[in-house]
């Protein structure tokens, strides 16, 4: 066992089956855990129902209630390492992110020398299809801002497909991951990058979803806005990097002056 995608669902009953045929359909050995929020519209039952069709391929973990999209992956990457999972994918069920790419995700961890590969939006040859310019501009203004202040040299801060290596994960304390929204993507990849494991930001094509419901609301966008206020202030002021590092004799890989990597397609 050595790929796992984790899939946050709360009501992807049009999109699951889907994404899952597509993932399963190149043949790479990518395994998939879907963490189900309680969806009413029974997604945890489809899922269920492909389980013999792709055994020991497929799972599922149901939690009562929306818990958020932050609680849910935790939830999965906890999981995935007590199974001995070395590269562990974070993605949406909705198709924003094209399962062709998990691929180029994994080989910039296992081959490429990165620790954590960021499927990235606003680098050299990625970019976004489909979204209304308000979101456009909501979304590289947050990206903007997010670098400003935290200092932190990653151009899609907010990505949520990413691939990381089982270490960078076992050293997180992810009990320490305070954020559930889109703020939580932002801090995974602060404490990453302040426990100085390698970014890379590997170019992608952001669609927007054709089906279902964007779960994005006004308080995602306070906590994104308000969380990076806190990062910096907990980055300046106490010792972050100490409260988020989980082993203490952790092998670190570290990339000098804490550069991040952008990759071409």
């Amino acid at each position: 066992m050595e790929k796992l995608v984790v899939i946050p669902t709360y009501n992807e009953k049009e999109n699951i089956s889907a994404i899952l045929h597509a993932i399963f359909d190149l043949q790479q050995e990518f395994h998939v855990i879907v963490i189900d929020d309680g969806s009413p519209d029974d997604t945890a039952q489809v899922v269920k129902d492909l389980q013999s069709k792709f055994p020991g391929q497929l799972f599922i973990d149901e939690r009562k209630g929306k818990q958020g999209l932050g609680t849910a992956y935790i939830h999965g990457f906890k999981w995935a390492i007590t199974k001995g999972y070395q590269f562990i994918f974070e993605m949406d069920a909705d198709f924003s992110h094209n399962p062709n790419d998990l691929p180029r995700l994994y080989h910039a961890c296992k081959n490429g020398g990165a620790d954590v590969a960021i499927g990235s939006r606003y680098v050299k040859t990625g970019g976004v299809v489909n979204w209304p310019w308000d979101r456009v501009v909501l979304s590289k203004g947050a990206s903007l801002y997010t670098r400003l202040i935290t200092w932190m040299p990653v151009k899609d801060p907010t990505a949520g497909f990413v691939c990381y290596k089982k270490d960078v994960l076992e050293t997180i304390n992810l009990d320490e991951i305070v954020f559930v929204g889109y703020a939580f993507q932002i801090e995974m990849k602060f404490a990453a990058w302040k426990l100085h494991f390698k970014l890379k930001e590997v170019p992608i094509i952001f669609r927007d979803r054709t089906l279902g419901v964007s779960k994005m609301n006004k308080g995602i966008v306070k906590e994104g806005i308000l969380g990076v206020l806190k990062l910096r202030w907990h980055s300046w002021f106490t010792n972050y990097r100490k409260r988020v590092k989980n082993i203490e004799n952790a092998e670190l890989n570290p990339l000098p002056e804490n550069k991040v990597v952008a990759e071409s397609k």
